[in-house]
């Protein structure tokens, strides 16, 4: 089963997503949009840019949990990964991001 982008408004009406691997599992979440089109136009550059290798930046949080940021071409923050126990995992959740991340199935939250 294919990945696939849900669409999520808070309570203050910002938006954000998530990107979901085919098991139903959260591998990116966005930052907060103030418009559904502009979740939209974060979602086109996931899209464009999950399959580029350059585009991750693997880090380390202060207490010693592995995680990744996908950047745009200007180097703007996309979306962020789960916090990961391993670099291994890590590896392995920026390989999903690369497979599920060109999906154009989107859904809204229920």
């Amino acid at each position: 089963m294919a990945g696939w982008y849900e669409v999520n408004k808070n309570a203050k009406g910002q938006f954000s997503f998530v990107l979901k691997a085919g098991n139903g599992e959260v591998i990116l979440r966005s930052e907060l949009y103030e418009s559904r089109a502009g979740a939209d136009g974060g979602i086109a550059s996931v899209q464009k840019n999950s399959p580029m290798e350059a585009a991750y930046a693997s880090a380390e949080a202060s207490d010693g949990r592995f995680y990744f940021n996908l950047k745009a071409a200007n180097h703007q923050v996309i979306g962020t990964s789960q916090m990961y126990s391993t670099a291994a995992s890590r590896s392995a959740g920026i390989a999903s991001v690369q497979a599920n991340g060109s999906t154009t199935d989107v859904r809204s939250a229920a």
